[in-house]
């Protein structure tokens, strides 16, 4: 099977990566409430009202051939979140990773850190990626700053990009690393990890 259908387990240092299962929905939810994603605005996470919604959109997308969605687990096996590839494209080598919330516990830790570096190197190491995106909200400082601190360059601004469930209407902020660029970000995702671990 290609490896841009079968979703892998992908172990790191401070996280591990395994796809989805159904029986996540509850520790899902638990993890987005905890760590308050289900509260901003600036986000869509899974909460007690959309739980069954969005796992079931999850595996759907992942059927289709359009995601790879992952639970992500700490060192103990417990989930304190969830990460994805989107808008997967094999034939122009294209993906975004998004989708991506922690529990409270797992929110300043190398855990972001950690499951990015596993997914870009995924992305550009088994993939064969030319490019991989990352798309926040305009308003979302934190996780632009996130996004900026990995190594990605901003490609643009979306105006007018989607409405949230608000009804107020979200400019997208589009990042990306290219392969040229991944040897660059992968020392930076190291080195930070590394002070992490200190």
């Amino acid at each position: 099977m290609s490896p841009w259908r079968a979703a892998p387990t992908l172990v790191g240092r401070h996280v591990t990566l395994r796809p989805i299962e159904r029986s996540d929905q509850a520790a899902l939810v638990e993890a987005a409430q905890s760590g308050g994603t289900d509260r901003q605005f600036t986000t869509i996470a899974p909460s007690i009202a959309s739980g069954d919604r969005w796992i079931e959109s999850a595996f759907r997308d992942q059927e289709w051939g359009r995601a790879m969605v992952f639970a992500v687990l700490d060192p103990a096996g417990a989930v304190i979140g969830a990460t994805r590839f989107l808008r997967m494209n094999e034939g122009d080598r294209r993906v975004e990773i998004g989708g991506t919330f922690y529990a409270a516990s797992a929110q300043r830790t190398g855990a972001n850190t950690d499951a990015k570096r596993l997914l870009l190197t995924h992305a550009f190491d088994v993939l064969g990626c030319q490019c991989v995106q990352l798309r926040t909200d305009w308003l979302n400082r934190r996780s632009r700053a996130a996004i900026e601190r990995l190594g990605a360059k901003q490609d643009g601004v979306l105006r007018g990009h989607r409405v949230m469930p608000d009804g107020r209407v979200r400019d997208t902020v589009v990042y990306s690393v290219l392969t040229h660029e991944w040897p660059g970000v992968r020392a930076n995702l190291e080195q930070l990890l590394e002070r992490h671990e200190r």
